[in-house]
């Protein structure tokens, strides 16, 4: 499959796949038809996806069965007005239904949206009316469905309301979990119903292709960015984004057809199509799924153990809860290659995990706008707590605040070189660039736009550069370490210190779990640092100026002394976002209020 879209397939090395890496794009690109469909052509009999969940239940699916039931589904979603262009909401947890849906509202050309179950009415009236969405598929949840329900009023494009019931045993025929239910606030009462996608499915017509074909820069998708402040932005993908991650699947997670693979990412997060869809069949890889309530490490091992997953990804606060684990008690043999991205990795978190696995973590590093931007790929040696080099696809570089470019070692702003993409309203920007993944074009994987935002798109993406707001340095090996986001980093004494590098140095203490470090106001230093602290349960009755004292003098041998955080605070959970990531503006926040 692979041959299809790259010109050059195998590589000897770092420097051969940055230079070589080159896409074959076809007109009217579709991941469901060029990908999935072809798979079900060529091998209709490949495991495609195993599903399973906490209650034993499993479920096989084939890529032949991949094609047919997404084919059904489309049909269904035509049946109910859904068709070209239209903004889809999902929220569907780690259902099975998601990868048929993806593939389905793919094949119809339509807008998906995929978003958290932890949504509240709030956050889903603000996301149905900044994106016009038009219809919400979800799992049938009484929290889910009665927020989606009270947000109806306000929420004027919503047409078309689908609930996904019942279980997915092997059986081949998810059963319905009861009567169908309706949770309608009386202002909704002459709004849309709720459609039961498993009672009505079967009664959809013959699947056949639109006649119109979407276009490579259509919008495909769409993912509202949990930022660690300010409501979300709405980043927006074309049908190329789904090609940038064949880079993710085939060479970062380093998989083929032999490979079963297992990401841990909810499907409302963005994770969840770098590690359980597009780039993992490219490879003609085996997605596993582990669709659970609640994350339990002991449980993900036992799962890992049972089906001899071979490849694993998640974010180091995993990893963090899997090494407290004995490993040894569990039968990872089958387990060739790990992951990390999502977050920094401790170098703590590597060393340990490497001690009892032998297996070494390769970092990687992306965002909601962007696939991989910077990985350790696996031709080379990985640097713990190093992200790694660019991945071929990109142009990367590190920039001063003055725009200038920084010399290795030097800290600056991750920058991706682009052209600044056509405008929508004409004016200056509305110049057509080259074709996007040609020379002089846009990068295949970054994002098209902040959708219905050209005045923040502007503000990340001037000057030729499209601008991450992350910082980092670059060894004389080429390696990029992670600094922390720009508003993050503490500017102490005319020292500026990135969170990161003393959250590191505290994560190598075994009393610490989860940290964050934050600057907090001062008279003389302009800032100094602080450190908010989740303690393991064995270390929570010793809270108090000791262990205060304790893990100050750690920092200072871990790490340059300026550094040590001159307050702690020891907290039961640090504030995060609804996907994970610290909210270090609402501790600074709370700090001002004091």
């Amino acid at each position: 499959m692979v041959e299809r879209f790259l010109k050059q397939t195998t590589f000897t090395s770092y420097e051969d796949y940055n230079e070589h890496l080159e896409f074959i794009i076809p007109e009217h690109f579709n991941f469901a038809y060029d990908v999935v469909d072809a798979w079900a052509e060529e091998a209709p009999d490949k495991l495609a996806l195993l599903w399973t969940n906490d209650q034993g239940e499993e479920r096989r699916t084939t890529f032949g069965q991949l094609k047919a039931e997404s084919d059904q589904a489309a049909a269904y979603l035509q049946s109910l007005g859904i068709g070209k262009g239209d903004p889809v909401m999902l929220i569907l947890k780690r259902r099975y239904e998601w990868w048929i849906t993806m593939l389905a509202l793919h094949k119809l050309a339509a807008v998906v949206i995929p978003a958290t179950h932890m949504l509240t009415k709030h956050d889903i009236i603000y996301r149905n009316t900044r994106a016009s969405v038009k219809a919400i598929i979800c799992v049938d949840d009484d929290y889910v469905m009665s927020q989606i329900q009270e947000a109806l009023p306000e929420s004027p494009t919503v047409e078309v309301l689908v609930k996904v019931s019942g279980n997915t045993g092997d059986s081949g025929n998810p059963g319905l979990s009861g009567e169908p239910r309706v949770f309608r606030s009386d202002a909704a009462r002459t709004r849309a119903e709720w459609h039961d996608w498993h009672s009505e499915i079967s009664a959809a017509p013959s699947f056949t292709r639109p006649a119109v074909k979407n276009n490579n820069d259509d919008t495909m998708l769409m993912y509202f960015t949990s930022g660690t402040s300010g409501e979300p932005k709405m980043v927006a993908h074309d049908f190329l984004y789904a090609m940038g991650h064949l880079s993710t699947g085939v060479f970062w997670h380093n998989l083929n057809e032999n490979s079963l693979h297992l990401t841990v990412a909810d499907t409302g997060w963005g994770k969840a199509v770098w590690g359980k869809f597009y780039g993992q069949w490219f490879a003609g890889a085996t997605v596993f799924v582990f669709d659970h309530e609640k994350f339990d490490a002991d449980r993900l091992l036992r799962q890992m153990e049972k089906y001899h997953v071979t490849s694993f990804c998640a974010p180091p606060t995993i990893y963090r809860f899997m090494i407290r684990e004995d490993l040894s008690k569990y039968d990872l043999s089958s387990l060739e290659y790990c992951t990390t991205a999502g977050e920094a990795l401790n170098p703590a978190v590597f060393d340990k995990f490497y001690e009892k696995t032998g297996i070494k973590m390769m970092e990687g590093f992306g965002q909601t706008e962007t696939t991989m931007t910077l990985g350790t790929m696996p031709w080379m040696e990985p640097k713990p707590g190093s992200m790694g080099k660019p991945n071929g696809q990109y142009e990367i570089d590190l920039l001063r605040a003055d725009g200038t470019p920084c010399e290795d070692g030097e800290k600056g702003e991750i920058v991706i070189k682009a052209p600044f993409p056509a405008s929508p309203r004409g004016g200056a920007a509305s110049q057509k660039c080259p074709p996007r993944g040609t020379k002089g074009g846009l990068p295949i994987g970054l994002f098209k736009e902040y959708y219905r935002d050209e005045e923040l798109t502007r503000q990340a993406w001037h000057d030729g550069y499209y601008f991450t707001g992350d910082m980092a340095w670059r060894d004389e090996d080429g390696y990029y370490w992670f600094e922390g986001r720009i508003d993050d980093v503490i500017k102490s004494s005319g020292y500026r210190i990135g969170p990161f590098e003393v959250e590191s140095a505290l994560m190598t203490h075994p009393a610490v779990v989860e940290c964050a470090i934050t600057g907090v106001p001062d008279e003389i230093r302009g800032m100094v640092v602080k450190a908010t602290i989740v303690l393991g349960k064995e270390w929570k009755d010793r809270a108090g100026d000791a262990l205060i004292k304790e893990l100050q003098e750690h920092v200072k041998r871990e790490t340059a002394p300026y550094k040590y955080p001159r307050i702690i605070e020891f907290v039961d959970e640090l504030p995060k976002t609804i996907s994970g990531k610290i909210r270090r503006v609402e501790i600074r926040n709370k700090d001002k209020k004091k």
